[in-house]
């Protein structure tokens, strides 16, 4: 049993991801070093999240917290270290926008404030624009004493966290769903979540297979962050948002 759970025995740690219908959200609870409990729930909102029953010690979420005034090339500076970390996967980390664009209401308000914030005139993808939604709920939720348990985390970062190496295949593709299930089971063993039961349950178009994957993934990032075993990008301490 490890110092840290040894105070707390039986600790809850979630992880989430948005997905279409909202958030999933998958818990693990711990007994010391054994994983004995895995749970899911979909919630419509983020203040949901918040509110789980469970009282996760940490949550690790794939939404980006704290965002900058000005747009920089290449975005936060975690967002291109995580690039370093993840070469060939590295087009899956986005840069955010800018604090201004989150009250624009369309994608051409978007890119135009994003843009002026800074004489380089950078723009946002509509990748970035689709879940700016997500993003400003966040954004409007979280408080200084919520950063005490609630941490942004990159599911592609999960993954090689447990894998020891960046995953070779995109999540969406077959390859990329069975390398991401094998990578879990060996954290998980018996108690991973069966994915097509999940989908089943909560409903296909509500939730995709990488939503589940990713989740499952950060919430074994949310026990790092907690025993303080996870690597934080950048090193030295992060600017405040």
């Amino acid at each position: 049993m490890t110092p840290l759970e040894s105070k707390h025995a039986g600790t809850w740690y979630a992880g989430v991801d948005g997905c279409h219908d909202g958030w999933i959200a998958v818990l693990l609870h711990f007994a010391g070093d054994t994983l004995t409990s895995v749970r899911h729930r979909l919630c419509t909102g983020f203040a949901q999240i918040i509110e789980l029953p469970e009282r996760p010690a940490r949550t690790a979420v794939d939404i980006p917290i704290g965002l900058l005034d000005r747009a920089r090339h290449g975005g936060r500076d975690c967002d291109k270290a995580a690039r370093r970390l993840l070469v060939a996967r590295r087009n899956s980390v986005f840069s955010p926008p800018v604090r201004t664009v989150l009250s624009a209401r369309d994608y051409s308000e978007a890119l135009a404030r994003n843009r002026a914030s800074s004489e380089a005139h950078i723009g946002i993808s509509r990748q970035t624009w689709g879940i700016t939604p997500k993003i400003r709920e966040v954004d409007g939720c979280m408080t200084p004493d919520l950063q005490e348990r609630i941490v942004e985390a990159h599911p592609e970062l999960a993954f090689l966290a447990l894998a020891g190496r960046p995953m070779q295949h995109n999540k969406k593709h077959t390859a990329g769903y069975a390398e991401r299930c094998n990578v879990l089971r060996e954290h998980y063993g018996s108690l991973l979540p069966d994915i097509h039961e999940l989908r089943k349950q909560y409903g296909a178009r509500r939730l995709a297979y990488d939503d589940i994957l990713d989740a499952c993934a950060l919430a074994l990032t949310a026990r790092r962050v907690h025993l303080g075993k996870a690597q934080r990008l950048p090193d030295n301490a992060p600017p405040i948002d």
